[in-house]
């Protein structure tokens, strides 16, 4: 789940900005009104995100950037004319004062993206172990004796056949092995 840290100079703010997520359906982890306070709160959770204004009262945003977790991302909160000096382009950024939905739907954003990244993440094939690395290369070398295929029409049929059967490549090698 996505962590939302707020962190703010003032209490107030912090717990202002809570309340509009919180009505806007969000759930928030924790306020802060240092850089410390946040990075110690990130750093107990896997991942999320911290809102923050230009200055806290122990650090300036960049620095509680640099201090985050990696999985963190930042939305800055700050003047147009402090946003102006904000070179750090990973940083997503909304000029104060903002409007309601304009927070709402930079937060929708960046938590599309951040699940978004995480099944892409999940969806990644797992390394193949020696045993299942050996399995393949032995189904290849049979159908090249056999058919009189290169390695690389051998390695082609092989995942077609996976994925047209719905399999992955070591278990077609399996049934290729078995059959022949």
């Amino acid at each position: 789940m996505l962590s939302i840290i707020i962190a703010f100079p003032k209490i107030e703010d912090a717990n202002n900005i809570r309340n509009i997520l919180v009505s806007g359906g969000f759930e928030v982890n924790a306020t802060c009104t240092t850089g410390a306070q946040a990075i110690m709160v990130a750093n107990e959770l896997d991942e999320g995100i911290v809102i923050c204004g230009f200055r806290l009262s122990d650090m300036m945003y960049l620095e509680l950037n640099g201090y985050l977790p990696r999985g963190f991302e930042m939305l800055l909160l700050a003047s147009p004319q402090k946003l102006l000096d904000c070179a750090d382009g990973n940083i997503l950024s909304l000029s104060m004062p903002i409007k309601i939905q304009d927070l709402l739907n930079t937060l929708q954003l960046m938590t599309y993206k951040y699940m978004r990244r995480k099944k892409k993440d999940n969806d990644k094939p797992k390394d193949r172990t020696t045993t299942q690395k050996e399995t393949i290369t032995r189904a290849k070398t049979l159908l090249m004796e056999r058919n009189k295929m290169t390695e690389e029409e051998a390695h082609r049929y092989i995942q077609k056949t996976s994925m047209d059967s719905g399999t992955n490549m070591v278990e077609t090698a399996e049934m290729i092995l078995s059959m022949m």
